[in-house]
Parts: structure tokens; C-alpha cells; sequence
């Protein structure tokens, strides 16, 4: 027999958890392992059963669902549930795996578990180009936060994975392409100035001519200056300068 996936529910409505529950209980690959409802109940519920999806309420009277996710060691994978629909898209668009819009329909709940069962990587694919004032579900030593894009200083090539170096705050890591960065970051605010480099331009300090004549850029944070490759000079100067 195939291992269960773990499951959590945080809704703060009780019939909203029980209609959740019921719809899950059809599933075989799905286990259940308990419910809460706010933050506080699903933080010593993460802790206690290391469920692996957690189906979550977007808005939740005091605290959301993004502020569960920065104050819990919790790297799995993330189902939003919301009444609304503009927070649904703004989820979708920071890389969770999926969302639900109440009511939720068994069709739509089978899209999802089937979603859920065939993705690999523990988080969503990007949907559509991103906003400066989205946020990035990031892995962060050893738990995963949500990230505001305004925050990423430099994205740097890592073989397959993308290290994220963060204002303020550990590096993070991505397992996305710089073609993908390059295609949705929001291009009036980030640039490439190496094939290994995606700069935020609101973080460079200066920019200067080095001894042999290369461009190095100075971020703020960032003890070692960049070099801009010499295909990317002019991006640059367009850009910045």
C-alpha cells in the first residue's frame, strides 16, 4: 500500500472544516491527521503531526495564513482556502501548490488532489509574471517562508536550484530556472547583468569601472561587488544609469 499523505486543515469556521473534511475523507491517498482553527491551534498541530499539505484559510480573524507560515518550521506543500476571490489569485501567484474557492465543489476538490498527488517539488510552478509586491514561498534553512519579491536583493544561478539572497534575512533557495526569473519578475524593477546574476535595482548602491575596464556593481547588504558581463552592459546603463 502506497504511504498516506498527511493532511491539516486551518479554517477558523467549523463548517467550513467540516466540509473540508468530508470532501478529503473520499481520498485514500489522503490522511487526515487533524484540524485547527486559527494559528496558534495549527502551529502546535504542525508541530505535533508534520502533516505534509496543509489546506489553509487565507484570512483568518488576527492572524493569516502568511503570517502561520513565518512564525512555523513548515516546508510542505500549501493548498489556500478563501471565500475571496482576489486573495486566491494573489496565493496562486506566490507558488502555492493550489486554491480553493468556497464552496468548494468535489469537481474542483478532484482537480486538486489530483494535482496534488502528480506534483513532485513540494511547491507550485509560478503562474503568470509576478508582481514587486507579491511574495515567494522560499526555502529557508530548514523551513520555507513566504518572501516579499521587494525584499530579493540577487538571484543567483545554483546548477538547478536559484540561491535567493534576501535583505535583511537568511539566503533562500528555489528550484527555478534564471530563464523563469528573467520571464516573470517584473522587468521595470529586476535585470540580469550576468548569465549567473538577476540584480533588484532598487537595492544597487553604485556602479564603477574596474582597473580593466568591467563594470562592478555594489548592492547594499552585499560585501563583494558584481561584475556585469559586457553582453549586459547596456541593459544595465538603460536600466540604471
Amino acid at each position: 500500500m502506497a504511504k498516506k499523505i498527511k493532511a491539516l486543515i486551518v479554517d477558523d469556521e467549523r463548517l467550513a472544516r467540516k466540509t473540508l473534511y468530508s470532501l478529503l475523507s473520499k481520498y485514500d491517498e489522503i490522511e487526515i491527521v487533524g484540524e485547527a482553527d486559527g494559528v496558534k491551534e495549527a502551529i502546535i498541530k504542525i508541530k505535533e503531526h508534520s502533516p505534509e499539505v496543509l489546506f489553509l484559510d487565507f484570512q483568518m480573524p488576527g492572524q493569516s495564513g502568511f503570517d502561520l507560515l513565518n512564525q512555523v518550521d513548515y516546508c510542505g506543500r500549501i493548498i489556500f482556502v478563501t471565500a475571496y476571490d482576489e486573495y486566491a489569485i494573489r496565493a496562486f501567484n506566490v507558488n502555492a501548490l493550489d486554491y480553493l474557492l468556497k464552496p468548494i465543489s468535489p469537481d474542483r476538490m478532484d482537480k486538486t488532489i489530483q494535482r496534488l498527488l502528480s506534483q513532485v517539488d513540494g511547491v507550485g510552478a509560478i503562474d503568470g509574471e509576478l508582481k514587486y509586491d507579491d511574495r515567494l514561498f522560499v526555502s529557508v534553512m530548514n523551513s520555507c517562508r513566504f518572501i516579499p519579491i521587494n525584499e530579493v536583493v540577487i538571484i543567483k544561478a545554483l546548477g538547478d536550484y536559484t540561491k535567493l539572497i534576501i535583505n535583511g534575512s537568511p539566503n533562500g533557495i528555489m528550484l527555478r530556472s534564471m530563464k523563469e526569473w528573467e520571464q516573470k519578475l517584473p522587468d521595470n524593477h529586476f535585470t540580469r547583468v550576468h548569465r549567473s546574476y538577476i540584480v533588484n535595482l532598487n537595492f544597487i548602491e553604485k556602479i564603477e569601472k574596474s582597473k580593466n575596464y568591467t563594470l562592478e556593481l555594489f548592492m547594499k547588504g552585499v560585501k563583494e561587488p558584481l561584475v556585469v558581463s559586457r553582453s549586459y552592459r547596456k541593459k544595465i546603463k538603460k536600466k540604471y544609469l
